[in-house]
C-alpha cells in the first residue's frame, strides 16, 4: 500500500481492538513472550482476529508488537526477528482473508534515549529498521508504531521505516491525562513533528478510556494535516484480587464515546486494553447508523 492509497481510504477507518488482554483470557501466561506463544498457539490468534474482521475491522494489527531484537533478547530469541515477524504477519493475513488490511505492529523498547536513558538513537534506529524490514518483506500493508513513549522515539521509528520501505507509517503515542508523553513532549507537538517527518497518521492509544480524550482530540485536530488515530482502553482498569486488570467500560458506552471523538475529528478508530470484538462491532454499528 502506498501513502496515497492510504489517504484514499474512506473514513472513518475501523481498526481492531486489544490483542494482549484477549490472548491472556485465552491462556497466555503473564510474563511469557507473546509472539512466541502465538506461534505455538496460532488458532487462538486466528479466532480472535477473524472475530475482529467479522465485527467490521478494516485494519488488523499483526501480533508483532515486541518482535524486535531488544525485547526478544529477554527470551533468548533475538536472532529470530525476521522469521518471527514473517510467520506472525502470515497468520494475520490468513485471518484477514482479503477482507482487511494487515499492519505490521511495533512498539517502544521501554528504554529512554540518551541522555535521559541508556539507548542511543543509532542503536534504536537499527532495532526498528531490522523489524520493519522484516514486516515489509513479510507482506504487511502498512506499519503501525504504537504505544510509543516519546516524540524522539517515534521520530526514530518513523525514520527507520522510511529507510527500509515505502509503506505508510501510523504513529501512536501513549500519554498522561494532560497529553504529556512519558519520555518527553506532548501529543500536540507529536502531531506537528511526526506529520512533518512523513507520518501518514498520528494519534494516541492505550493511556486511558475514551471519555477522557475529547480535549486532546480537539487540540490535536487543530494542528493536524494527517488523519488522527485514537485507540483507547475500555476505561481505567481496576486491579482484581488475583492481580488481573479489569476494565469497567462496556462495549456500548465505549462505542458512544468513540463516536463523539469521531465527531471531533478522529478518523482512525479502534480499541486497546480491555476491548474485544464486541466493542468493535458496537462501534461499527454506531458509525453505520451515524453515516
Amino acid at each position: 500500500m502506498t501513502k496515497a492509497e492510504f489517504f484514499a481510504l474512506k473514513r472513518p477507518v475501523l481498526l481492531d481492538g486489544a490483542t494482549g488482554s484477549n490472548l491472556m483470557a485465552r491462556g497466555l501466561p503473564r510474563g511469557a513472550c507473546t509472539e512466541a506463544w502465538v506461534l505455538e498457539h496460532p488458532q487462538m490468534l486466528l479466532e480472535l482476529q477473524r472475530a475482529y474482521v467479522a465485527a467490521g475491522t478494516q485494519i488488523l494489527y499483526a501480533p508483532t508488537f515486541s518482535a524486535n531484537r531488544h525485547s526478544l533478547k529477554h527470551f533468548g530469541l533475538e536472532h529470530e526477528v525476521r522469521e518471527m515477524n514473517r510467520r506472525l504477519v502470515a497468520l494475520s493475513r490468513e485471518a484477514a482473508d482479503g477482507r482487511a488490511l494487515v499492519a505490521g505492529d511495533l512498539t517502544t523498547t521501554g528504554v529512554p534515549l540518551k541522555p535521559a536513558g541508556a539507548m542511543c538513537a543509532g542503536e534504536l534506529f537499527d532495532i526498528y529498521a531490522e523489524q520493519i524490514g522484516a514486516l515489509a518483506e513479510a507482506g504487511a500493508d502498512l506499519i503501525v508504531a504504537e504505544t510509543l513513549l516519546g516524540i524522539d522515539e517515534a521520530a526514530v521509528a518513523l525514520d527507520a521505516a522510511q529507510s527500509v520501505c515505502e509503506l505508510p507509517v501510523l504513529c501512536s503515542l501513549t500519554v498522561q491525562a494532560d497529553g504529556t508523553a512519558y519520555f518527553g513532549g506532548n501529543c500536540i507537538d507529536a502531531v506537528r513533528t511526526l506529520q512533518e517527518l512523513g507520518a501518514a497518521a498520528v494519534g494516541v492509544n492505550c493511556s486511558f478510556g475514551p471519555e477522557h480524550l475529547a480535549s486532546l482530540v480537539k487540540n490535536m485536530k487543530a494542528v493536524a494535516t494527517v488523519p488522527l488515530l485514537i485507540k483507547p482502553n475500555a476505561g481505567m482498569p481496576v486491579i482484581a484480587d488475583d492481580g488481573t486488570a479489569v476494565y469497567p467500560m462496556g462495549a456500548e458506552e465505549f462505542a458512544g464515546h468513540m463516536c463523539e471523538l469521531h465527531a471531533l475529528g478522529a478518523e482512525l478508530l479502534g480499541g486497546c486494553c480491555g476491548t474485544t470484538p464486541e466493542y468493535i462491532a458496537a462501534l461499527h454499528r454506531r458509525l453505520e447508523t451515524a453515516i
